[in-house]
């Protein structure tokens, strides 16, 4: 965990000051509503379908034991008793009335949360691996480097009225659970050949109404020219970006019409003003934030201990459980358990009050009082004996998080949709809990090998479909639901936008279309080992589209 100090709370506490005497001239009538969007935007509240919508930040994913109690109050006291992970690595609440909003935001405030930079033009959450710090593959923590941004953004002057909406992602593994290349600017730290760590460097991409992969501009930047050379993006962002025309707002735009590479040459030309400034970080300064961050007293464990070996003998549910939801942690001994926030018939990324209070009592007790959100809208427990596994599988169960279904068929990824959104064209939830239903089957599921589905209610792909092993869009069609289908995409380190599988299909036929590609999957892989992804990669969309729309 990282230990905020008293500038960050005395920061907190005067923003929701601030907030509340906004939100008081807007109930008074003094500011009206057009008035107040800019306000409520950049604290995190949107004017959603039905009601105001709160949008929490867990700055690089990781929440202590406290804060999630918190949020479960938040769910309790000033919601519908839950809450919504996104893959943003923020927490939703779609249900808070406008004159609470500020007392919501003073309680999360008492746990150093806040919701400051969720929304409007500026720099958002910076996200990172829901595993740094503990995962094997790992050259360091990222969420020091995300700590880093984060106070050098949080109310940046310069970036706070931005041409459009900018997202950060770093990892520091070989396999990237960040989708860094799917971020405006996307860091990989890596080593170069003198052993030497540093960042690649990547900008353009994101998702929504055109999908761009990120380009490489830098393919290695010293730590300390992080701040000065993401600022010289931001700057270069700033004076180009299209700010008549929204939908060409995002840096992708400008990347994609200037192309990478004179990108590069404006970035390098204005880093060369200001990389011997004040943002040369300086290894001390570096050190003390890396100080920030405090990791368990970790005992000397051997890995396999009896009592997991007996667990594992002893309960088929438990080894099916252990073998999908368990991974190897970096200390002997110990494990990363993620906790699945898609039951059969669940809305993904959803938690309850009473879930999130018993999850904060079960990191307490296995996980050193750490919490971490990933982008797949599940949650992890990043510091748990392996002797202790065992027991906490059968508290996960009893809570309903422990579906052995990470990564597979059912794991779904979506957007809130039409049920909330008042910018999406269709549901996604109902979409989705049908699908898991129907992938009930969890040896079926195991049978297809990892396989991710994504849903987006609107072009505006808050729910990935580009990068969805299947992806799935809402579309209107004369005032019906419609629903558009890609295959072949992916957002790890060989990140790829899918591919049209064909015309769109009704609100009635999407579930059965994803059943038959599934089914001309099987069909059409060269053995049982052959990953979906593969599949799609070797023969290309053809054989799917002749075997999905030949009886349509």
């Amino acid at each position: 965990m990282y230990l905020y100090d008293d500038f960050d709370k005395t920061l907190v506490d005067e923003r929701v000051n601030e907030f509340r005497d906004q939100v008081k001239r807007r109930l008074s009538g003094e500011l009206t509503e057009e008035e107040f969007k800019s306000l409520r935007l950049m604290n995190g509240v949107y004017l959603q379908l039905h009601a105001y919508m709160l949008r929490i930040a867990i700055p690089y994913g990781t929440l202590s034991s406290e804060q999630m109690r918190m949020l479960a109050h938040v769910a309790r006291r000033y919601d519908r008793n839950y809450g919504h992970f996104t893959t943003r690595q923020n927490i939703q609440f779609n249900w808070i009335k406008l004159d609470e909003l500020p007392d919501a935001m003073a309680d999360l405030a008492s746990v150093k949360m806040h919701a400051m930079q969720t929304s409007g033009n500026c720099i958002r959450n910076i996200t990172t691996d829901q595993w740094a710090g503990v995962a094997p593959d790992e050259i360091e923590d990222a969420r020091v480097w995300g700590e880093i941004l984060r106070q050098w953004s949080t109310l940046h002057p310069e970036f706070s009225f931005l041409p459009r909406k900018f997202k950060i992602a770093i990892t520091a593994a070989s396999h990237d659970r960040a989708a860094v290349k799917v971020h405006d600017i996307g860091l990989r730290l890596h080593k170069n050949g003198a052993g030497e760590a540093g960042f690649e460097v990547m900008v353009g991409g994101g998702l929504g109404r055109t999908a761009f992969i990120g380009k490489t501009i830098r393919p290695f930047l010293p730590k300390r020219d992080l701040l000065s050379y993401v600022e010289a993006i931001l700057r270069v962002y700033n004076q180009f970006g299209r700010r008549d025309n929204i939908y060409k707002a995002r840096i992708k735009i400008l990347v994609h019409e200037i192309g990478a590479e004179a990108f590069g040459r404006e970035v390098e030309a204005e880093w060369e003003k200001i990389k011997d400034g004040a943002l040369a970080l300086d290894p001390k300064a570096i050190a003390e934030i890396a100080s920030r961050f405090r990791y368990p007293d970790y005992e000397r464990l051997a890995d396999e201990p009896a009592e997991l070996k007996a667990g594992l003998a002893a309960d088929a549910r438990f080894d099916t459980w252990f073998k999908n939801s368990v991974w190897r942690h970096k200390v002997p001994g110990y494990a990363i358990v993620t906790l699945s926030l898609k039951p059969e018939g669940g809305p993904p990324g959803d938690a309850t009050a009473e879930q999130m209070d018993a999850i904060a009592d079960l990191a307490d007790r296995y996980s050193a009082n750490e919490i971490r959100v990933g982008h797949e809208q599940n949650l992890v427990l990043p510091h748990v004996r392996q002797r202790d596994l065992p027991e906490l599988w059968r508290a996960l169960d009893s809570i309903g998080v422990a579906t052995p279904n990470v990564n597979l068929v059912s794991d779904i990824i979506s957007c809130p949709g039409l049920d909330y959104c008042a910018l999406a064209n269709t549901r996604s939830i109902p979409v989705a809990q049908e699908l898991t239903r129907r992938f009930r089957d969890l040896d079926l599921a195991r049978g297809l090998g990892r396989l991710h589905i994504n849903i987006s209610g609107c072009i505006n792909a808050c729910g990935h479909h580009h990068v969805g092993h299947i992806g799935i869009l809402g579309v209107e069609k004369n005032g019906e639901e419609y629903f558009q289908l890609t295959i072949g995409g992916r957002a790890d380190e060989k990140a790829e936008v899918g591919a049209l599988l064909g015309p769109a299909v009704p609100y009635d036929d999407v579930v059965d279309t994803v059943e038959d590609i599934v089914a001309a999957y099987l069909e059409l892989r060269e053995r049982p080992d052959e990953l979906f992804i593969d599949t799609v990669k070797r023969i290309g969309v053809e054989p799917f589209q002749e075997r999905v729309y030949a009886t349509r």
